[in-house]
C-alpha cells in the first residue's frame, strides 16, 4: 500500500515538472505555425507582383513607365474608372442600407431569400449578365445602349448587381451587432422619421461596414472587363487589354501603377473614415 501510495505520488510530481513545458511548448509552435502562414500567404501575393515588376524593367531606361505614364488614355480611363466606382457604391448604399435595415427590423423571414438573391452574381457570369442588358435595352421602349449616357447607366447598374454579395454581406454584419430594433424605437418615442433615423443613426454605425464593401466594390469595378467590353465603355480593363495585344513591357507597367493607385484610393477612403467613433445619443435624433 506505501508502495502505490509512492509511486502515485512520483507521477503526480513528474506530471507536475512536465506540464510547464507543455505549457510553454503549445503556445511556441502556434506562433511558428502563424508565421509560417503570414510568411506563405505574403509570398502568394508579393511574388507575382515582383514578377511583373521585373519584367516591366526588361526595358532599358525605365522606358515603359515613361511611355506609359505619357499616355492621356490611361488617365482617361482610370478617372473613369474611378467614377463609376464612386457611383457604384452611392447607388449601392441607397438602395442596400433601407433594405437589410428593413428586412433585419421588420422582414426576418425573408432574411434568406433576400441573401440567395443577393448571391446569385456569383452564380450567374457577366457574360450573360451584360447580354441579357444588350437584348432587353437595345430597342424601343428603353434603348439605352444608343446613347453614351444609356450605356453608362447600363454599366452602373450591372456593377451594383455585381456588388450585391460584398456590399449586403457587409452592411448586414454591421446591422447584427448592432440593436437596431431599440434604437429604431428610441427614436419613434422621440419624434424622428425614418429619414432621420437613417441618416442620424443607422449609417454613422455602419460606417466601417459600408467601407469594407467600397473597398471590395471598388477593387471589382476597376478590374471588371467584359460588361464594359461589351458595353464599349472606356474603362481602364479594357484599356489594358488593349495595349496587351499590341506592346511588350507597358502592361506589365500599367498593371503595377493601377496596382499602387487602386491601393492609394483605398487608403484615401480608409481616412475619411477614420477618426473617432462618436456614440450615438438617441436625443440627438430628434
Amino acid at each position: 500500500m506505501t508502495g502505490s501510495v509512492d509511486r502515485l505520488h512520483n507521477e503526480l510530481d513528474e506530471l507536475t515538472r512536465l506540464t510547464p513545458h507543455v505549457r510553454r511548448d503549445r503556445p511556441t509552435r502556434t506562433i511558428i505555425g502563424s508565421w509560417f502562414l503570414l510568411l506563405i500567404s505574403i509570398a502568394y501575393f508579393a511574388l507575382p507582383l515582383v514578377g511583373t515588376l521585373l519584367f516591366s524593367l526588361r526595358d532599358p531606361g525605365f522606358a515603359a513607365y515613361r511611355d506609359t505614364l505619357k499616355d492621356p488614355q490611361l488617365y482617361k480611363t482610370l478617372g473613369y474608372s474611378f467614377l463609376i466606382a464612386i457611383i457604384t457604391v452611392i447607388v449601392s448604399i441607397v438602395l442596400l442600407v433601407p433594405t437589410a435595415f428593413w428586412v433585419r427590423l421588420r422582414l426576418p423571414r425573408l432574411r434568406p431569400v433576400v441573401e440567395f438573391i443577393t448571391l446569385l452574381p456569383f452564380v450567374i457570369p457577366p457574360i450573360v449578365l451584360v447580354y441579357g442588358l444588350l437584348t432587353t435595352f437595345s430597342k424601343p421602349p428603353l434603348a439605352l445602349t444608343g446613347s453614351s449616357l444609356g450605356s453608362d447607366v447600363l454599366l452602373v447598374c450591372a456593377y451594383v448587381v455585381l456588388s450585391f454579395p460584398y456590399m449586403y454581406r457587409s452592411i448586414d454584419a454591421g446591422l447584427r451587432v448592432i440593436d437596431i430594433r431599440t434604437l429604431t424605437e428610441a427614436c419613434q418615442s422621440l419624434g424622428a422619421g425614418w429619414v432621420t433615423i437613417m441618416w442620424r443613426v443607422i449609417l454613422p454605425n455602419l460606417r466601417v461596414s459600408i467601407l469594407s464593401g467600397a473597398f471590395l466594390t471598388l477593387a471589382v469595378v476597376v478590374g471588371e472587363f467584359t460588361i464594359a467590353n461589351f458595353l464599349a465603355r472606356p474603362m481602364f480593363a479594357t484599356y489594358l487589354q488593349l495595349i496587351s495585344g499590341n506592346l511588350a513591357y507597358e502592361p506589365a507597367a500599367v498593371a503595377l501603377i493601377s496596382f499602387g493607385i487602386t491601393w492609394a484610393a483605398m487608403g484615401v477612403i480608409a481616412l475619411l473614415g477614420r477618426g473617432r467613433r462618436e456614440k450615438i445619443n438617441v436625443a440627438g435624433a430628434h
